[in-house]
């Protein structure tokens, strides 16, 4: 049995001698001792041959934890077989023909509308139509002028003046200049009464 492999159907060594992976060499030791009490062939309660297969896969952990060198790279073997259980577990929930985990997806990928997104917009743009036509027409009902033109000031033609249309420029047309006097002599202006002139 290589040294990566997990004996036991599966367990580690270190789950075969029931440690932790930190475990120091007096604590291996006295696993290993105790455990092989309980499984050596001559003390145990189990049949002859699975005494001994669990017995030869204690004394092959124990050999691998004991020895630094080897335990060393039993655990490079066991961190790689981790990362190799996690890519996979992660390749297997990615999103299939993207290549990129469900959770990972880009936000800014364009891509087609779905029917319920055009249906939803069709909503929208109809809402907005009925809402403009309910409008206007509750407008028209309760007579409110849709439409006002601005209206200018006109003053009326001279009595004298029939020509209709065309009338002389009069100083009312003629764009307001500020006074002379400053804005303080309107102020004062408004509030007294008009003089004589």
């Amino acid at each position: 049995m290589a040294a990566g492999e997990r004996p036991g159907g599966g367990q580690t060594h270190y789950q075969l001698l029931r440690l932790s992976t930190t475990a120091t060499a007096q604590e291996l030791r006295l696993a290993f001792r105790t455990l092989s009490k309980l499984y050596h062939p001559d003390t145990t309660t189990l049949p002859a041959a699975e005494a001994e297969q669990q017995f030869q896969r204690l004394q092959t952990a124990y050999t691998t934890l004991s020895d630094p060198d080897s335990r060393h790279a039993y655990d490079r073997q066991l961190r790689l077989l981790q990362l190799q259980k996690a890519a996979a577990l992660q390749k297997a929930t990615a999103a299939p023909g993207l290549g990129v985990p469900a959770g990972q997806r880009a936000l800014s990928a364009r891509r087609a509308l779905s029917g319920g997104e055009w249906f939803a917009l069709v909503l929208l743009g109809a809402a907005l139509v009925c809402s403009l036509v309910l409008g206007l027409g509750l407008a028209w009902w309760r007579g409110v002028d849709l439409l006002v033109l601005p209206v200018s000031v006109q003053t009326a033609p001279p009595s004298g003046d029939t020509a209709g249309d065309e009338r002389p420029a009069s100083a009312s047309d003629a764009p307001l200049q500020p006074s002379v006097a400053g804005p303080g002599a309107m102020a004062a202006a408004a509030g007294s009464e008009p003089q004589p002139q």
